[in-house]
């Protein structure tokens, strides 16, 4: 079983996000949240683990909570 990585760990971080980024540029916020279900769906496959997926989801919901 593989445990959820936390931890800075994409190599050019900066260009994701500025890719990430042009990625929703002048999209409506439906087309971005439709975009975004996408890539979560893709990457959730690409992981597999049902175990680590369920951590993400729950660090999700405590990190967005105040």
């Amino acid at each position: 079983m593989t445990e959820l990585t936390t931890r800075a760990n994409i190599i050019g971080a900066d260009d994701f996000y500025a890719e990430l980024l042009e990625l929703h540029d002048g999209r409506s916020k439906s087309e971005s949240d439709a975009i975004n279900a996408r890539l979560i769906l893709l990457l959730a496959n690409h992981i597999g683990d049902r175990t680590v997926l369920r951590e993400a989801m729950q660090k999700a919901l405590k990190t967005g909570q105040h």
